[in-house]
This record gives structure tokens, C-alpha cells and sequence, in this order.
């Protein structure tokens, strides 16, 4: 699966500028506002120096980095996120994606469909890509290809995306001749799709051989994704894949554990299992001694670690958001598509970029020795569809004691999405990344994830 040529773009509006380690968040936001000195930057707001030992170790095996390069990759992407998720705000519908790329994604690049943005973009420190289709656009060309996919048979074109780096809406077709039909049947214009031509055929990651992690009725295995709480009951978010609602669930030590509560699979690849009073969710992963510290999006070109119960550690970088993949059970959409390499036991189990939880492992192709492409669902879409809340280490930054708006417009707890606007205070603000809100993450004091109208 790959993210081949350039986008079509006027060369002479691309912008040489480069990432700075600690400089991306500025002094004031988009709208003039500045930032109050007490503010933390992207990074600190991330707390990207709180990534596990073991995911930095595997970022320095699959990306080939030394152990600075890896923290400075996590401090720049972090960094570039908030960058991207201002431009994404002041440019609109011109908007055209974004990526960050060398070994410390050093360079962030924005897309746009409008040659005047590129002063502003390059004032952010971005280098500008001019092309001819915007995100939205691309988007909504996938959504009918989704649509399509309902009624039409997808076992030859089983992958979809919407690559931003080539401003196109890909297709990966084991027969090539398949992939006409299918844009006829979505009503897509064929000017906005590049069709490539595959051998992979991508499968859930599920088993049925011993091990541990846990498992599924009477044997079959799979791996917790991230703990969560509802309310007062605790559990786990992981793949629907792994088990149907009501389907009861034991740990790696074989002793009962919970209860699947609800569980989709295909159209999504989500669930949550509630466990009994014998289990308690802490913030950790694998037994690492770093926590999970949130749950903001990576973008593409960042890098991403997972941890499974068959395979351990693996590391590499999220090629394309919001992509579909058909398995032989049916198509799924909506997941994070993957340079990492994932084996059979590995589902269900935690993929992280530095300390913020991205998603849960859904299947793929390839294996770990040879290498592989895996896709992973989202983890924010899972904690809003149940009403779940991600177990973090405690509180984010600023003051976990502060009131908040007495409107409640703005809450912890609650899954937001770029563009999503909130009160605060007396103040409105915009959501430049999608995360859930965690305690002490007021708009106010995270500049990163919010900005001030």
C-alpha cells in the first residue's frame, strides 16, 4: 500500500521552511489573541517526554533513529499538529490536508487549493502545496465510494483512502478492471481518483492458539486495546472483530474477566468489554511504567507505535487517515491506515504516538518478519459512539481544580473534533485537533488543541 507521486503543484509556490524542535506554537493564535505566558506548548500539552521506554526503543529499531532523533520526532510532530490544525481553521474550505516527513519530521506541509494562502502558511513555518482538490472534497468521494460499498462488491478494490500527499482519492484494486464499475455504481468522477494496482488482500488479526493477552468464549485470542471507565464500571475498549455483544471474556491468566457490552464489526471495527470487580483499568500499556496520557490524532506522516499480545512492540508512521479496507467478512471504514507490522493475536491491542492513544489494531497484511501494512480504528470515535472515558495517567495540564464554564459548554470527558466550537469562560473557542478532553485541558491553557475566537 502506497502514498506514490507528489501532488500536482506549482513549484514555485513551494516553501522551503522547516520544523523547529520547540518553536511551532508561537505567541499568538490566528486570530490575534495572544497566548498567556503561563500556556504550555504543544508538546508539554502532549507530554510527548512521557512515551513509554519500550515504544521509543521500537521507534529506534523500525525507523532506524538514535534515541534524541525519536524524541525530537515526537516533540516536532506534536508540534506540527497544532500547526496544521490552525492553518486547517484559518483556511477553510481551502483547505487540503497536511503531512509532516523526514527521519524527525522536521518538515510540515499544507496543502491548499488557493495560491493566496501561501504567505500565511509559510508564516506558520509550513511549506505550501498548491493543488487542485480540497480535503472536503476528497472526502465527500470517499463517503459515496463508503455508500457504494453497501451494495457493490469490493473483494477486488478491498482499500480506499484519501491520500493528501498526492491530492487523490487512491484505490488499491487486486484487479484493476474492477475499479470503473465501482466509481460508477459510488457516482465518483474518475478525475479525482488514482487507481494502483495491489496484491494485498488484507484480514482481521484475530487466532485461535493460546497465549496471552485474553480471550474470546471458549479460545479464541485477541488484545486489550485501552482501559476505560463508564461511570462507575470498568473495562476496555478493543477490535469488534474480536468478539459480539454478550460474548464473555477471560485475561491472559485464564481467569473470568467481562462481558463484551456492545460490538461492531464490519462498518466499523470497534467494541468495549466491561469487566468484573477482580480487574481495575490503570493507564498503561503492556506493563510499561509510562501512561497513556491522552488520546489528540496524529497526523499523517507520524509516527505511530503498536503493542499486541503476539508480536510486542512495533513501530512506523500513519500513511492515510479515514480509509477503507474490505475484509472477507465485509467493508470497513473510518480506520487509520499503517506502515506498522501486525501478526494474528495482535487485534484489539494499543496503537500510540508517543504518550496519546491513537486507536486499536483492526487487521492488515504482511507479517512482522517480512513487514506489513496495518489498519487501526480510531479510539476517540469508539469513547463517543459508548459514552466511554480513555484512563489516562490523571490530570492534563494546567489546573485539574478549576471550575470551568458554569454553562458546562465545555467538559472533560468529552470527545471533540476539529472545527467543534465550545464556551469557555466567557469566551469562545475552536477545536483544532480531534481529542477527548481530559481534566486541566481548559481551552484557555492548551493553545495546542484550542483557539480562542
Amino acid at each position: 500500500m502506497l502514498q506514490r507521486p507528489a501532488a500536482a503543484v506549482c513549484a514555485a509556490l513551494a516553501a522551503a521552511g522547516t520544523l523547529l524542535v520547540a518553536g511551532l506554537s508561537g505567541s499568538a493564535n490566528a486570530s490575534g489573541h495572544a497566548t498567556a505566558p503561563d500556556t504550555l506548548t504543544a508538546a508539554q500539552t502532549l507530554r510527548t517526554a512521557d512515551a513509554p521506554a519500550a515504544l521509543l526503543d521500537a521507534m529506534q529499531r523500525d525507523l532506524k533513529l538514535g534515541r534524541q532523533q525519536a524524541a525530537h520526532r515526537l516533540v516536532n510532530e506534536a508540534e506540527a499538529g497544532a500547526t496544521a490544525g490552525r492553518l486547517r481553521a484559518d483556511l477553510g474550505g481551502d483547505f487540503a490536508g497536511a503531512w509532516v516527513q523526514g527521519a524527525e519530521s522536521g518538515t510540515l506541509t499544507v496543502a491548499t487549493t488557493d495560491a493566496r494562502d501561501v504567505p500565511a502558511i509559510r508564516a506558520r513555518g509550513a511549506r505550501a502545496a498548491v493543488v487542485h482538490h480540497s480535503l472536503a472534497s476528497l472526502d465527500a468521494a470517499k463517503a459515496r465510494l463508503d455508500r457504494a460499498a453497501a451494495r457493490h462488491a469490493t473483494a477486488d478494490t478491498p482499500v480506499w483512502y484519501v491520500d493528501v500527499r498526492s491530492n487523490s482519492l487512491v484505490i488499491q484494486a487486486v484487479r484493476p478492471a474492477a475499479v470503473r464499475p465501482l466509481l460508477a455504481a459510488a457516482g465518483v468522477d474518475p478525475a479525482l481518483v488514482r487507481s494502483m494496482k495491489s496484491a494485498e488482500r488484507p484480514r482481521p488479526l484475530y487466532d485461535l492458539r493460546g497465549g496471552d493477552a485474553y480471550y474470546i468464549g471458549s479460545g479464541s485470542r485477541c488484545s486489550i486495546g485501552f482501559p476505560i471507565t463508564r461511570s462507575s464500571q470498568q473495562g476496555f475498549v478493543t477490535a469488534g472483530h474480536c468478539g459480539r455483544s454478550g460474548s464473555t471474556t477471560t485475561g491472559s491468566n485464564r481467569v473470568a474477566q467481562g462481558t463484551f457490552q456492545a460490538s461492531v464489526f464490519p462498518g466499523n471495527d470497534m467494541a468495549w468489554v466491561a469487566t468484573n470487580a477482580n480487574w481495575t483499568a490503570t493507564p498503561y500499556v503492556n506493563g510499561s511504567s509510562a501512561q497513556v496520557a491522552g488520546s489528540t490524532q496524529a497526523m499523517v506522516g507520524a509516527s505511530v507505535c503498536r503493542s499486541g499480545s503476539t508480536t510486542g512492540w512495533h513501530c512506523g508512521t500513519v500513511q492515510q487517515l479515514n480509509t477503507s479496507v474490505t475484509y472477507q467478512e465485509g467493508t470497513v471504514s473510518g480506520v487509520t491506515r499503517t506502515s506498522v507490522c501486525a501478526e494474528p493475536g495482535d487485534s484489539g491491542g494499543s496503537f500510540l504516538s508517543g504518550s496519546q492513544a491513537q486507536g486499536v489494531t483492526s487487521g492488515g497484511s504482511g507479517n512482522c518478519t517480512s513487514g506489513g501494512t496495518t489498519y487501526f480504528q480510531p479510539v476517540n470515535p469508539i469513547l463517543q459512539a459508548y459514552g466511554l472515558t480513555l484512563t489516562t495517567s490523571g490530570s492534563g495540564p494546567g489546573d485539574p481544580g478549576d471550575p470551568g464554564d458554569p454553562s458546562g459548554a465545555w467538559s472533560a470527558g468529552t470527545v471533540y473534533s476539529a472545527g467543534d466550537t465550545v464556551t469557555y469562560g466567557g469566551a469562545t473557542y475552536r477545536c483544532l485537533q480531534d481529542h477527548q478532553a481530559q481534566p486541566g485541558w481548559q481551552p484557555p491553557a492548551v493553545p495546542a488543541l484550542w483557539q480562542r475566537l
